[in-house]
């Protein structure tokens, strides 16, 4: 008879179990639930088996993701551990085991002369053979699988070797089930918590990586809420951007974000917050992004001009969690205007081009058809410059094309404009002005360029010749340039230094 079964030979009932069983399986329940790790619940069951419920080795084996089985956990015998632990085995190898095996309630025991001996696996216990039927074989196998709480096997628990070398009679087989029961949970708890803790350390690693993104970005950036009414204020700012505004971490993270926004560019930063909000609001899975160029208002008075780019990364009914990336284009927009102004401009005299004065006699033609006013082009071409630059040199050349360019320029009204074409020719359009007027405004800039231009010691002398064309609403602007040119060399085939009209293009 079993040490653990009833004197009677009866079943005991649950309620029956001996007291000092019951404790035993407390504490090692008890030592599951309080397990930190993962490794550390599976090694408590197998261990607990072995302290509390009368077997001197437990195996333990989990389900993995492909449904295979591993042996993640040995207790009570070194030689077990190393033959076993680590091991791996399809659920092939168990249904072969159970069809054969006798049901013991939940758990399953397969008897020693059950399988073919080329069905047998596993470690096998070096014990003496007894003839006593009701005696615990070293071939004898009893497993206990063990479920989730939703009824999924996790694992299977096998046992070997009662204490007292019986095979284990109804109150052993009751402490396993209710064992392996509370183990089933234990592991699921553990594998949960075990599962939580990765995510919390990913989450840990994300916010880390996170961080060192943001506040290490060569950008500015920030985070920040947008509101239905188009306001938004910073929760999170990065050094570059408080350096880019000129502002501090605190006082932008305490301010509204809009309020640092240039008056020029306010209504525009207003209607791209609302669009992003509504968009949003229209698709609550949305991200829209929008990329635009506005200027800051830097204290002291400076502007910055930055590239924003602003994406949705979360929604609320009411709110919309957003990152800035915030990028100083300063130096590009003044380059850009640069580049802008020089494609206009003669780089010599700092007077419009060709392509300037072109666009602006098409201007000039549009109003004359509009207003009836008429208007006239001056094509101005020095007398002897070719002279200058060999006696004098090209730099000289330059000098006097500079000064020239300036008394022309003197000569005009502000809302006249004077162009250099290239070499020595430079155009005037003025308009709204009379046949009179224009004529007069040649002999004004006849008289300005005759003026002997001083280089060091030296006076340079050239004059200009002048051809004049008409603006009219019927002028072609095609026409205009070539008519004042003709009438240039007209001028000049007159002696030079002269001025000669042509009434219509």
């Amino acid at each position: 008879m079993s040490s653990l079964e009833a004197r009677d030979g009866s079943s005991p009932s649950r309620h029956e179990l001996p007291i000092a069983a019951l404790r035993s399986l407390y504490g090692v329940v008890r030592a599951m639930s309080e397990a930190r790790t993962l490794a550390d619940a599976l090694q408590t069951v197998c261990d607990g088996v072995v302290e509390g419920v009368g077997f001197e080795i437990a195996v333990l084996n989990v389900v993995d993701e492909d449904g295979s089985f591993e042996t993640v956990a040995v207790s009570g015998s070194e030689q077990a551990r190393e033959a076993l632990l680590g091991s791996r085995h399809d659920r092939d190898t168990y249904d072969t085991e159970f069809s054969v095996a006798e049901a013991w309630g939940n758990l399953r025991f397969v008897p020693h002369d059950a399988l073919p001996p080329d069905q047998l696996t596993g470690w096998v216990p070096d014990i003496e053979v007894s003839v006593d039927p009701t005696a615990w074989h070293p071939m004898d196998a009893l497993f206990s699988p063990l479920y989730a709480a939703d009824g999924t096997l996790i694992g299977m628990l096998s046992v070997d070797l009662p204490r007292d070398r019986r095979r284990p009679g109804p109150l052993q087989r009751e402490l396993l089930e209710i064992f392996s029961t509370q183990a089933g949970i234990a592991i699921e708890n553990a594998r949960l918590i075990e599962q939580l803790r990765r995510n919390e350390e990913q989450l840990r690693e994300q916010e880390e990586s996170f961080r060192l993104a943001f506040d290490g970005a060569g950008v500015g950036m920030g985070m920040l809420v947008l509101t239905d009414d188009g306001s938004a204020v910073y929760e999170r700012v990065n050094a570059r951007l408080a350096s880019l505004l000129g502002r501090s971490v605190d006082e932008l993270q305490s301010g509204v974000a809009l309020e640092l926004v240039h008056p020029d560019d306010l209504e525009q930063e207003l209607a791209v917050r609302r669009r992003l909000f509504e968009l949003v609001r229209a698709d609550p899975d949305a991200r829209p992004l929008e990329r635009r160029e506005l200027r800051i208002a830097r204290p002291g008075g400076d502007d910055t001009w930055v590239e924003v780019t602003t994406a949705v990364v979360a929604a609320t009914a009411h709110s919309v969690r957003a990152l800035d990336q915030v990028e100083d284009v300063t130096e590009r927009r003044r380059v850009e205007i640069d580049l802008r102004r020089r494609a206009r401009q003669d780089p010599l005299t700092g007077l419009p081009n060709r392509d300037t004065i072109e666009r602006r006699l098409v201007k000039a033609v549009d109003r004359a058809r509009r207003t009836g006013r008429t208007g006239a082009v001056l094509f101005c071409d020095l007398d002897g410059f070719k002279a200058v630059n060999d006696t004098y040199g090209h730099s000289t050349g330059d000098l006097v094309l500079v000064a020239v360019a300036r008394r022309i320029a003197g000569e005009v009204r502000d809302s006249d404009v004077v162009a250099r074409l290239g070499g020595d020719e430079f155009v005037v359009v003025a308009e709204d002005v009379s046949q009179q007027d224009a004529l007069a405004l040649a002999e004004r800039i006849r008289t300005a360029v005759a003026q002997p231009v001083r280089e060091g010691t030296v006076d340079v002398g050239v004059t200009v010749s002048i051809g004049l064309a008409r603006i009219t609403a019927e002028a072609e602007v095609a026409a205009l340039l070539d008519l004042a040119d003709s009438q240039m060399y007209r001028a000049k085939a007159l002696g030079r230094n002269a001025a000669s009209y042509a009434e219509e293009a």
